[in-house]
C-alpha cells in the first residue's frame, strides 16, 4: 500500500497529495526519481562537475572544499564518513559526457540521450546554439534550463508508448493559455514573446516527431515553459553538505562538537569568500508525485535529497492522519541543518527563493500572497532570534 494518493482539489489549487494511512514524524512518505532532470546551464559552464543524468557530484568532499575555497591544504576531519566513489565514473562512447555509473549511462541513453547525443565542442550544433541563447536570456541565479524542456520532448519520443508519455507530460498542465503566457512572461521578462518564439524555433531544430510536434506550436511550447517554471523542483547536490550531514551524526563530546561547528563555520567562510553563494551543483527536475504537494506555512512534510543525487525523498515532520493533505513549504531549500554561520546563509537563500516563487504566481493565485508574507515575517523573526 502506497500510503498516499493524488486528488484534484479545485480549479484554482489544482492537484494535491493526500495520505491514505498514518505517518509519524520521521516516516518516509515516498521516494521518487524525476521524469527528467537537468543541471542548470550556467552552473555546468562554471565547471560544477556532476553526473549528466542524476547530478551526483563527481568529486570527493575534500576535493570540493579545496576547489571552492582555493585552499589546497584543507584536510577534512572524519573524511571517511562520506566517500564519493569516483571509480565508477564512465562516459558516453559517442559524445564523452560523464556519468557517475554505468547504470546512469544506460538509463540516460534509453530515456533521452539517444536522441540528444552530440559533441559539445561543436559550437554550431543546434543544441549548442540553443544552450548559448538560453544563457543570454536566463542569467544566474538560475531557476530552470531550456534543456529540461528538450529532455522532456526526447523522453516522449524515445518512450515505448509515446502517446502515453505525452499524456504523462500533459498531466502537469491544468492552466489556461492566458495563464501560461503570464507565467512565461514572469520567467523570461519583458521581451518574452520574441524570446519564446526564438527558443521554440531553436528547440524544433533540435528535436521533432509525430508525438511532440503539438508541444512545438506556440501554445504548446508556452505550456511546456510554464510547466517547467512552476512544476520544476530545484535540485542541489553538494559533497560538502553531505559530509557535514555525515559528521553531524557522529557521537562526540560537547567540546568536540563545538570545535567541529567552528571548523565548519570557517570552511563555509573560506568557500563563500572565494566562490560566493553558488556552492552546489544545481539544477531542476520534474517529479510526478512530489509536484502534487501544495504549499503550507506550517507543512507536515519536507523534501530532501539524502542520496546526493536527483532522487527526492518526502518525509513526514508532523503527525499525518489518513485523509490529511500532505503539504510542504515552497520556501524549503532542502538543505541540512548546519551551525549558526551556515543557517544565516541558508536564510539569505530562502529570501531569494521566496521572491522567485512570488514572481511565478498567476493572477488566480494572488490570494496566496497573504500566507506567503506571513511565512516571510516568521522567517525574518526566526533569523533575528537565532542571531
Amino acid at each position: 500500500m502506497a500510503g498516499f494518493e493524488v486528488r484534484m482539489c479545485n480549479s484554482q489549487k489544482g492537484k494535491g497529495l493526500f495520505a491514505t494511512k498514518e505517518f509519524l514524524p520521521g516516516d518516509v512518505i515516498l521516494e521518487e526519481e524525476p521524469l527528467v532532470s537537468c543541471q542548470f546551464a550556467h552552473n555546468a559552464a562554471y565547471r560544477y562537475l556532476a553526473c549528466d543524468h542524476c547530478m551526483r557530484p563527481l568529486e570527493t568532499p575534500e576535493q570540493n572544499v579545496r576547489r571552492l575555497s582555493a585552499k589546497q591544504d584543507i584536510i577534512l576531519p572524519h573524511s571517511n564518513c562520506f566517500e564519493t566513489d569516483l571509480l565508477n565514473i564512465t562516459s558516453c562512447n559517442q559524445c564523452g559526457i560523464l556519468y557517475c555509473s554505468q547504470e546512469c549511462k544506460e538509463i540516460s541513453y534509453a530515456t533521452y540521450h539517444r536522441s540528444l547525443c552530440y559533441i559539445q565542442s561543436e559550437v554550431l550544433h543546434p543544441i549548442s546554439v540553443l544552450v548559448e541563447t538560453w544563457k543570454q536570456i536566463h542569467y544566474p541565479p538560475e531557476t530552470t534550463n531550456i534543456m529540461l524542456v528538450v529532455r522532456l520532448l526526447a523522453y516522449i519520443q524515445q518512450h515505448d508508448d509515446p502517446a502515453l508519455a505525452a499524456e504523462n507530460v500533459k498531466q502537469f498542465c491544468h492552466r489556461t493559455i492566458n495563464e501560461d503566457a503570464e507565467l512565461v512572461h514572469k520567467l523570461l521578462g519583458e521581451k518574452f514573446s520574441d524570446q519564446l518564439n526564438t527558443l521554440r524555433e531553436m528547440t524544433a531544430n533540435v528535436i521533432r516527431g509525430e508525438y511532440i510536434d503539438e508541444f512545438l506550436t506556440p501554445e504548446g511550447f508556452s505550456s511546456l515553459m510554464a510547466l517547467v517554471g512552476t512544476n520544476g523542483q530545484g535540485i542541489g547536490t553538494s559533497p560538502l553538505a553531505l559530509w557535514v550531514n555525515s559528521v553531524s551524526q557522529l557521537t562526540m563530546s560537547d567540546d568536540e562538537r563545538q570545535q567541529l561547528d567552528v571548523f565548519i563555520d570557517k570552511i563555509y567562510q573560506y568557500v563563500e569568500e572565494e566562490s560566493g553563494q553558488f556552492l552546489n551543483t544545481e539544477g531542476s527536475g520534474l517529479y510526478q508525485l512530489q509536484s502534487a504537494c501544495n504549499h503550507s506555512c506550517a507543512p507536515n512534510a519536507e523534501s530532501s535529497f539524502p542520496y546526493g543525487n536527483h532522487r527526492i525523498q518526502l518525509k513526514a515532520i508532523r503527525h499525518i492522519k489518513p485523509g490529511d493533505e500532505i503539504h510542504i513549504s515552497y520556501l524549503d531549500d532542502c538543505t541540512l541543518q548546519r551551525s549558526r554561520h551556515s543557517r544565516q546563509r541558508v536564510s539569505t537563500l530562502k529570501y531569494s527563493n521566496i521572491f522567485y516563487f512570488l514572481s511565478q504566481l498567476s493572477y488566480t493565485n494572488i490570494i496566496k500572497l497573504k500566507s506567503l508574507f506571513v511565512c516571510l515575517k516568521a522567517l525574518i523573526s526566526e533569523t533575528t532570534v537565532s542571531n
